[in-house]
């Protein structure tokens, strides 16, 4: 009888994707909910990754070598995991909802006559079964979805649905045990990883983030937001709007069609707080949102909320963090 949840732990360049360990932070509370125990794999040519891993609170670390997962392809990744799902024998396979993750896991899935749950914000257990809580038109409807028949269960999870710091670190090293397996034909030459701009901006390794939207009015006054930005050591990001009038570049832009952030701080400076701005920062672990409708649906989720004029409260909050600052 399958049991235990496996954790698909994704690196690139001998790093780890944060999403990873979002991913071990999503499976570790399943985990939890069912009594069952949590392991991760590690795919690649170096041993010594699977024990940056062992230091979270897993039953055991495994680590699958070949020289063919060198780089990643689909073929031979899919391959891999095939062959480690197999021998692990998990009810759930668990990975983050990355570029990689989606270009193989429905490939993986349909080895095992199975679809991929894909994109999930949370899983929920009730009487031993569990749901998956999906995202639906731009995240305007959440969609739930129960698996039916014989595990495995292949799902990803959304960035920023769990929080990496929320993976729970052991007292002691998990164990680490190598599993060979056998890695078919790749039909493809892996080339350069694409990058949109050179200049392109990744929010999701800020720890501080400054947000406007349409109340910001006019490009010219995106400089106060900057200068807030600059002072506390933070990025500029926007809304939609904001980046649609090509006021910020497209890389600034928060949302459903934008980047998933979980920043330590998010202060939202004139943004109303739609649903499809929300998916995107809602797990910020500190949010603060400036906003003159008290209304605003920003304030559902914000830890702190200001009523008022952000030209007003800008400036004041600015000079008083200077004052902070000595």
């Amino acid at each position: 009888m399958p049991n235990g949840i496996l954790v698909f732990a994704e690196h690139r360049g001998g790093a780890f994707n944060k999403t990873s360990f979002e991913a071990v932070a999503a499976a570790q509370q399943l985990g939890a909910s069912l009594g069952q125990p949590v392991s991760a794999v590690v795919l690649g040519t170096d041993a010594a990754l699977a024990s940056q891993v062992a230091a979270y609170k897993l039953d055991k670390v495994v680590s699958v070598e070949h020289p063919k997962l060198a780089d990643y392809t689909p073929d031979g990744y899919a391959d891999a995991m095939e062959r480690a799902v197999r021998a692990l024998d998990p009810q759930f396979v668990i990975m983050p909802h990355t570029y990689l993750v989606r270009d193989y896991a429905p490939k993986l899935a349909a080895r095992f006559g199975k679809d991929l749950i894909s994109d999930c914000v949370r899983a929920s257990v009730s009487d031993g079964a569990v749901t998956f809580s999906r995202r639906i038109f731009q995240g305007k409807i959440d969609a739930d979805v129960v698996a039916n028949g014989e595990p495995p269960v292949f799902a990803t999870f959304q960035s920023g649905a769990y929080r990496a710091d929320q993976a729970e670190r052991g007292g002691e090293a998990a164990a680490v045990e190598s599993l060979p397996v056998e890695v078919g034909e790749v039909r493809m030459q892996p080339e350069e990883p694409f990058q949109e701009v050179k200049q392109a901006v990744d929010l999701t390794k800020a720890d501080t983030i400054i947000a406007i939207g349409r109340g910001i009015k006019g490009q010219e006054h995106i400089a106060l937001a900057q200068q807030l930005a600059d002072l506390l050591g933070g990025e500029i990001a926007a809304s939609r709007p904001i980046c649609d009038a090509g006021w910020l570049p497209i890389d600034r832009q928060i949302g459903s069609s934008g980047q998933t952030v979980t920043p330590k701080l998010y202060i939202a400076l004139g943004i109303s707080g739609a649903i499809q701005h929300l998916v995107g920062m809602k797990n910020a672990s500190t949010i603060v949102a400036v906003n003159k409708d008290p209304e605003a649906p920003i304030f559902d989720i914000a830890d702190y909320g200001i009523v008022g004029d952000l030209f007003e409260v800008i400036p004041v909050l600015t000079e008083e963090i200077k004052k902070l600052k000595g």
